[in-house]
């Protein structure tokens, strides 16, 4: 009682994204900890947990991209694929704790980096050949299709070179996104890179000629 007002207890708990975290595991008693004074334990609270916890709660943005023909293309016809700057941004999480004189926070921030495409099927060519379309200066991936440019092998995109028959190919977009972290006293850092993608159904058809 006369520390009252200068300090308070602090216990264990197991942080929400570890499988198998099990508070009752943690078998040791509170602690006292003084006012502005960091807990002296291993696992105590610093702005690298707060950013590891901010990271698992980054909601990141659905990944389908503009493709032109849409859905439905030509085997050996150009597909162009595009992401727009606008609908494709960095998304940032802050957590914080103020308890016990503690005033720290993180923020984790993942930006998009790359947009790797898959056609679903051997029968095809990547554009550029790796598949993986780098982000431009202006922070789109790709570039979208002008009228006139069929004719041109597109920055991101796909040839297909063989027909789906009946069914369809399942294209595949995948973004890569850089995650990062600073926090209150620490210059911050790397977490692990996310990827994150959606499938596309594609119907490819065969040109008809007919020659007279």
């Amino acid at each position: 009682m006369d520390k009252k007002g200068k300090g308070m207890f602090w216990d264990r708990a197991a942080l929400p994204y570890e499988e198998g975290g099990d508070i009752f595991a943690c078998k040791k008693p509170p602690f006292w900890v003084d006012n502005g004074e960091p807990p002296n334990v291993e696992n105590a609270v610093t702005p690298e947990v707060l950013a590891e916890l901010a990271y698992a709660k980054i909601k990141i943005p659905g990944t389908k991209v503009t493709l032109a023909p849409d859905n439905v293309t030509k085997v050996n016809l150009h597909t162009w694929a595009w992401l727009d700057k606008a609908k494709f941004k960095p998304v940032s999480v802050t957590a914080s704790l103020n308890a016990g004189g503690q005033n720290i926070e993180a923020t984790t921030t993942a930006e998009p980096r790359s947009l790797r495409i898959e056609p679903g099927t051997k029968d095809a060519k990547s554009h550029p050949a790796s598949g993986e379309c780098a982000i431009n200066e202006d922070g789109s991936i790709g570039s979208p299709y002008v009228r006139g440019n069929a004719e041109k092998t597109p920055p991101c995109g796909v040839t297909y070179l063989r027909s789906s028959g009946d069914g369809t190919y399942e294209l595949k977009a995948t973004i890569t996104w850089k995650v990062t972290w600073e926090g209150t006293g620490v210059p911050g850092g790397n977490l692990p890179a996310g990827t994150f993608g959606t499938t596309q159904d594609i119907t490819v058809e065969e040109i008809q000629s007919i020659n007279r």
